[in-house]
């Protein structure tokens, strides 16, 4: 992996882990701010406490060495997860504001699982894998 790729995946993966961390602490203590934008999104405030926990566990995941079928787990949530709330932003016709976040931490996600070095990597030996002629 070069140089460029590493720093581009530790940059991506710091942002991207700083922002999921402090946006799960904000839905666990249920910060009227995101009870309010949650209510006009339209879901219940419950909701909070499974993307926040859901979160905290995705930052670990992917913060941690080894377990890169976790890690694969983990950037599939974020990205479902932030492309659900781009989503649910752009249906509602929020304002510009309230998509960028979500757009950004969508391509930060993209990018940290992009440039992610190869021990972070599932093996994909399966995907070369031809099967054999029966007896």
């Amino acid at each position: 992996m070069s140089k460029r790729n590493k720093l581009i995946f530790w940059i991506a993966t710091a942002l991207l882990s700083l922002g999921m961390l402090n946006v799960g602490i904000v839905q666990l203590i249920r910060l009227d701010v995101e009870v309010e934008t949650m209510t006009i999104l339209g879901f219940p405030p419950y909701i909070m406490t499974v993307l926040g926990v859901s979160k905290i566990l995705g930052v670990i995941a992917i913060l941690i060495p080894n377990y890169p079928l976790l890690k694969e787990w983990a950037y599939a949530g974020f990205f479902f997860t932030l492309a659900g709330a781009l989503i649910s932003h752009i249906i509602l016709d929020q304002p510009f504001e309230s998509i960028l976040l979500p757009s950004i931490f969508l391509m930060l996600t993209v990018a940290s699982w992009f440039f992610r070095p190869a021990s972070r990597k599932t093996h994909t030996s399966y995907l070369n894998h031809k099967p054999s002629r029966a007896l």
